[in-house]
């Protein structure tokens, strides 16, 4: 039997009350098994959050300004791996709701103890065998980008970035669920997520889960065809090298 100790599930707490969430962090510190591992205070923070810090369960309130916890819950459900979700609200009326946004539970304040521990552990449970069937979760954030737009904060999985384009002053983020322009440089970019994005040329970052294969064109300028796609990118010549390299470490077997 393996005696190695579990690590502590992250808990990131999202309430427009300092008091609420100061009484949940006391609640959830309180179990040996949780650790609160940050806060947020409105829809849109909660998502910056999430992409930060990849926490494994999420309490999250329904009544905050801007986007509000149903809509911040539809935008997580949409990720490939969510956190974990228990609603604490003061309402009792959005319980169908919140079970059709795919909540663990649903907990009405004041958030009692032994019910808060309850869910935690029903939270945590689903949360590791969610791991076990997909795959281990990769830890220390860095799983998720968070971009803000007119429309608000929105998450888009790193996994399907196709490829980031520079224009003017703004950069736009091509992904399997469409495009999506950015106040991002490519430079912070690249430098934030270097196990996802690859330079292929000053004006362009590539999802390296998308890159199939480097080719060289008749006049001699080199092009980056695209999984699924008859897309091709420009290759800078600066950067040929670099993506030879990275293609030739990565070749399966």
């Amino acid at each position: 039997m393996d005696a190695t100790p579990r690590q502590p599930l992250n808990v990131l707490i999202a309430d427009d009350e300092p008091l609420a969430r100061e009484r949940l962090r006391r609640l959830v510190e309180a179990l040996p098994d949780y650790r609160v591992c940050g806060e947020a205070e409105d829809g849109d923070g909660t998502l910056a959050r999430v992409a930060e810090l990849n926490p494994d369960i999420l309490l999250l309130d329904i009544r905050m300004p801007g986007l509000d916890g149903m809509e911040t819950a539809a935008r997580l459900s949409r990720l490939a791996h969510p956190p974990a979700l228990i609603f604490c609200t003061a309402y009792d009326h959005y319980a169908i709701q919140a079970f059709e946004v795919q909540a663990t539970a649903y907990l009405v304040k004041p958030v009692r103890k032994e019910a808060l521990a309850e869910a935690l552990a029903r939270a945590g449970r689903l949360n590791r065998v969610q791991q076990q069937t997909a795959g281990a979760k990769p830890t220390g954030g860095g799983d998720q980008l968070a971009v803000r737009t007119y429309r608000g904060t929105v998450l888009i999985d790193l996994a399907d970035v196709r490829y980031c384009e520079a224009d003017h002053k703004y950069v736009t983020i091509h992904h399997t669920g469409g495009d999506t322009v950015s106040d991002f440089t490519l430079k912070e970019l690249e430098a934030r997520y270097p196990r996802h994005l690859l330079r292929i040329h000053r004006n362009t970052l590539v999802g390296v889960r998308h890159v199939a294969a480097l080719e060289r064109t008749r006049d001699g300028q080199h092009r980056l065809r695209l999984r699924d796609s008859s897309q091709c990118l420009a290759v800078s010549r600066r950067h040929a090298g670099a993506v030879r390299q990275w293609l030739q470490n990565h070749q399966p077997g």
